[in-house]
């Protein structure tokens, strides 16, 4: 059936008077209510206001305009039952063909600082998620139903159909709308029940900011599948890559693949390591990651040298491994880097003569990710049958937060480097140590049961790759439990260590390192990565 008339009704202004303009032009009738109604008729439209329409009057200060057996028949009546229309035609209720609605901005609101208990709540839809419903649940048939759109990217698409044939939308795409329109009003109410329970105060003051919980007793989750995978971790799983629906700027999920072969479970995973790792640094830097972990990191004055240095720490595991620069890659890096072989690069942008380059590696995952400051909400870890749910590690450690605690202070450019094996610190999977000089990892130690082990196999990396541990910085990323992780990290060459501190034995290390002539500050903050 031909789109006769549209009901439109929006909180994302962005494009509606452009789509309604296009929708008056191909005849269709024009149904509205409230800001939008008043914005369509500014702009010149023929709008008729639903309250025309119903011939009742909005009530209740506006929460009852739409709840209407006109709104709702003209919505949910089957157009392939004749028993439906010879209702309609008996009732005097016309057919809404097209529903255009997005919901109140309850996030926005509850977000802003000083939103009362009573703000929230008046900022619960309650008449879009119902039309919503009604128009997605009679999406049709082939023979015609109702086509709903609550974003506008999608107006565009629903106007060519329509400019194709004859003023219908196809029943795909009103399938596909009405799936869209479905996870909207999910997301939305899983927004409000996040809000209503994490309420601390069984009655919250109408008219003051309620106290909220860190974590409401009912978590709702939102996700939007951005690929399915060609397996997971091994060849017998199958995976897919979500999205949260509202990512910030800056992580992974916002990449844009520019060359390569699809990305596999592994692929994202490590990529996300390398992201997360490289834009924790303000200058030009690389990192190259290998099942999930530094394997090395560097910073320097152009991206191509601190790649060159970033693979010196360990060539033989940076072999087929994860590379991240926080820098657009230029020609010549894109050189250094085709040099060996890679699995998936990123970047915040890239010249066009070094994609041109980089083309000439086929199978490469050249991935293009804004370089933005933001933040996953939470993180999470499946256990069995349930979720564990964290904030992320924000921390984050400057100069002054740290505490000399040996009798010998650090030098400048000891201090320098001892927050750059920090920062590595922090990525690399517990228990983690990392020795590091001149802005460069020397040997990394991860994942071992035992710290002292960690500390080892850091030393033996740094000597299989002939790299030099005397004078060099090392950050453990929890305190050292007993003497012996120092001695270890002391006799490989290190002159200065930086550690959380706050072991029962906090005492006998700091004697060990004034015994050992080595500088030791304290952070107070650890970040164990599991």
């Amino acid at each position: 059936m031909k789109i006769q008339t549209a009901l439109l009704s929006v909180s994302d202004k962005d494009g509606i008077v452009e789509f309604a303009r296009a929708l008056s032009a191909a005849g269709v009738r024009l149904l509205s209510t409230g800001g939008t109604a008043r914005l369509l008729t500014e702009a010149g439209l023929s709008v008729t206001e639903v309250a025309e329409h119903t011939g009742s009057p909005e009530i209740l200060d506006g929460r009852v305009k739409t709840l209407h057996p006109r709104i709702h028949g003209g919505l949910l009546a089957r157009r392939d039952d004749p028993a439906h229309m010879a209702t309609l035609d008996e009732q005097g209720i016309d057919r809404i063909d097209l529903l255009v609605v997005n919901l109140y901005p309850f996030r926005e609101t509850i977000a802003r600082d000083g939103t009362t208990f009573a703000d929230a709540i008046e900022n619960i839809d309650i008449g879009g998620p119902a039309m919503l419903r009604a128009a997605a649940k009679n999406h049709g048939t082939e023979a015609g139903g109702v086509a709903v759109v609550i974003n506008p990217a999608d107006y565009p698409r629903v106007l060519e159909e329509m400019a194709g044939n004859g003023n219908q939308v196809s029943y795909a795409l009103r399938l596909e709308l009405a799936g869209k329109a479905y996870a909207h009003t999910a997301a939305y109410d899983g927004a409000v029940s996040n809000y209503l329970s994490s309420l601390v105060e069984a009655a919250p003051v109408p008219d003051e900011r309620p106290i909220r919980e860190p974590w409401p007793r009912i978590l709702n989750i939102n996700l939007a599948r951005q690929q399915t995978l060609r397996y997971g971790e091994n060849p017998h799983q199958s995976a897919a890559f979500y999205a949260d629906a509202y990512v910030p700027n800056g992580l992974l999920a916002n990449y844009r693949q520019l060359q390569g072969k699809e990305l596999s479970y592994n692929n994202i995973a490590d990529a996300d390591a390398a992201w997360e790792t490289v834009r924790s640094f303000d200058t030009p830097s690389c990192v190259i990651i290998k099942h999930a972990n530094p394997c090395g990191v560097a910073i320097a004055a152009t991206t191509e040298e601190a790649y060159r240095k970033a693979l010196q720490t360990d060539p033989t595991s940076a072999f087929g491994g994860i590379i991240a620069f926080n820098r657009p890659v230029d020609v010549a890096t894109a050189k250094a880097v085709t040099g060996q072989f890679v699995e998936v690069l990123l970047a915040p942008g890239y010249d066009g003569a070094a994609l041109a380059i980089l083309a000439e590696k086929k199978n490469l995952r050249v991935l293009e990710v804004p370089l933005g400051a933001g933040q996953n909400g939470f993180d999470v870890k499946r256990v069995g049958g349930g979720w564990l749910v964290q904030d992320p590690d924000f921390g984050r450690i400057n100069r002054e937060d740290l505490k000399v605690v040996s009798k010998l202070a650090p030098t400048e450019a000891q201090f320098d480097d001892l927050l750059f094996a920090w920062k590595v610190a922090k990525q690399v999977k517990s228990n983690a140590i990392v020795f590091a000089a001149n802005g460069m990892t020397l040997g990394v130690g991860a994942g071992q049961m035992s710290r002292i082990d960690s500390a080892r196999i850091a030393s033996i990396k740094a000597e299989n790759a002939g790299l030099s541990l005397q004078g060099c910085a090392v950050a453990s990323d929890a305190f050292f439990p007993f003497r012996d992780g120092l001695d270890v990290v002391a006799d490989a060459g290190a002159t200065c260590v930086i550690h959380p501190g706050g072991s029962v034995r906090d005492d006998e290390v700091i004697a060990a390192a004034d015994e050992r002539g080595i500088a030791m500050v304290f952070t107070g903050m650890r970040h164990f990565r599991h």
